[in-house]
């Protein structure tokens, strides 16, 4: 493969970046303007999202765009020429993945439109190297937005500022730590992000989220510029990746992470988190004032991997009984005691609800349990409930006393609740079961 552009694509590209020079120069010199605190406030409050990695290299089951780090002539050759060629999603329906968002509790999605390959998964001017050459020849980007959209879900899209593409069409070796390689250092590859970007940012209408993975400098303020209410996550507020912080972060952020060990889909010789564990991680997540964007990797063809939609269907289970302890909650004046993780949602009247989210429960179906909530003191209308079930019922016990009890002590809250739910056949939950204390007031 010749490492100059087409042609064609080099006269589109002069003529995006002439038509938009002056503008992007502009954006250049200007101080980011920042995303509007209202917005960053709306996005805290959405809690949980579906993150999609998905590209052309889905279909051998790399690691998403990375195994061009180091690459011969040969890999890279077959990577750009070879993996367009095949790549036909022919099963794929965004709006069975909507469908299921929706049900697990996901508010908003981030699907990759570019990563680090360069491969752009939307119809773009600026390159060949797209979905529109490809059998598929469609505009997959377009296709995920308005499923989402139409499902009430918020948009989000991902763009890597890093093209191993333009890179190696440059001659300039493939990665992303080396000096020239950011567009911070390269200002072609800066101008041709910023013409992506503007495409992204006003071919599709309103766009809630962008999460920018890498140096963001020049354009988060393009997006900025074109949609003033977009809210920027990577590039203008902390995202810690695979791992959630060992104590809150004073400011909105957001966690993201895996289902097993690899972002895009590996067909082999992957390890999932079971089900339990990504509740766990969305609760403590919450616990600790932050958003959880869990990833999924598409099948090349389309469809969610069976393992990953399992797990998206128990957390939906378990986010049907519970979900108002994560939805529209702000942190409790403690994370957690021991294995209690809380959240609270304040009323008008200034009163809290306070949700105790007991994870790793042992709780027999049946069984009564007694907690302390060392932090929890209840105030004069205080009640206890288990999430979920009335506290009057136990299926084929009649007289059971499955009511909850509780009674203020100075060390704490000490309640004695029933587990009467039977939401597995087997009467079986390895799940978090959560309590709700209205009225609550701070323990001092």
């Amino acid at each position: 493969m010749s490492r100059c552009f087409p042609f064609c694509c080099f006269l589109t590209l002069l003529t995006l970046a002439a038509t938009a020079a002056a503008q992007d120069e502009d954006v250049n010199r200007q101080t980011a303007v920042g995303n509007k605190p209202e917005r960053v406030q709306w996005f805290s409050g959405l809690g949980f999202g579906m993150f999609v990695h998905w590209s052309l290299d889905s279909q051998i089951g790399s690691v998403i765009s990375h195994s061009l780090v180091g690459a011969d002539e040969a890999y890279c050759r077959r990577y750009f020429e070879e993996l367009p060629k095949t790549f036909h999603p022919r099963r794929f329906d965004p709006g069975e993945w909507a469908d299921l968002a929706r049900l697990a509790g996901m508010r908003y999605v981030v699907f990759t439109a570019k990563h680090h390959s360069g491969f752009c998964m939307f119809d773009t001017k600026t390159t060949d190297f797209s979905i529109m050459n490809t059998p598929y020849q469609k505009d997959i980007t377009r296709e995920v937005i308005e499923a989402f959209r139409s499902r009430g879900v918020a948009v989000g899209l991902y763009f890597s500022p890093d093209d191993f593409y333009f890179l190696y069409k440059q001659g300039i070796p493939i990665g992303r730590k080396q000096p020239g390689v950011t567009p911070q250092e390269n200002p072609d590859l800066l101008r041709y992000d910023q013409a992506q970007l503007r495409e992204l940012m006003t071919n599709y209408g309103p766009i809630d989220i962008v999460f920018l993975d890498g140096p963001a400098e020049g354009l988060r303020e393009v997006c900025w510029q074109c949609q003033p209410d977009v809210v920027v996550t990577r590039g203008a507020m902390e995202t810690p990746e695979q791992h959630i912080p060992g104590k809150p972060i004073p400011a909105p952020w957001e966690a993201c992470m895996t289902m097993g060990t690899q972002w895009q889909f590996k067909p082999t010789n992957e390890s999932y988190k079971s089900g339990a564990q990504l509740i766990e991680r969305l609760i403590e997540t919450r616990a600790k004032g932050g958003n959880f964007l869990l990833n999924v990797g598409p099948e090349p063809d389309g469809p969610l991997p069976p393992e990953q939609s399992g797990r998206l269907r128990e957390i939906a289970l378990w986010y049907f009984v519970n979900q108002e302890a994560v939805l529209d909650v702000e942190p409790w004046t403690v994370v957690n005691d021991g294995n209690i993780w809380y959240t609270q949602r304040k009323s008008d009247d200034g009163r809290s609800t306070v949700y105790a989210m007991i994870t790793q429960p042992d709780w027999k179906w049946g069984a009564r349990k007694e907690f302390l909530l060392a932090s929890v003191r209840a105030g004069e209308h205080t009640q206890v409930y288990v999430l979920g079930q009335t506290g009057k019922v136990l299926e084929y016990r009649p007289g059971a006393d499955v009511t909850a009890r509780w009674e203020q002590k100075p060390d704490g809250l000490h309640v004695s609740a029933v587990r009467a739910q039977r939401l597995y056949n087997d009467r079986a939950w390895p799940n978090p079961v959560v309590l709700k204390i209205t009225d609550a007031r701070a323990n001092p």
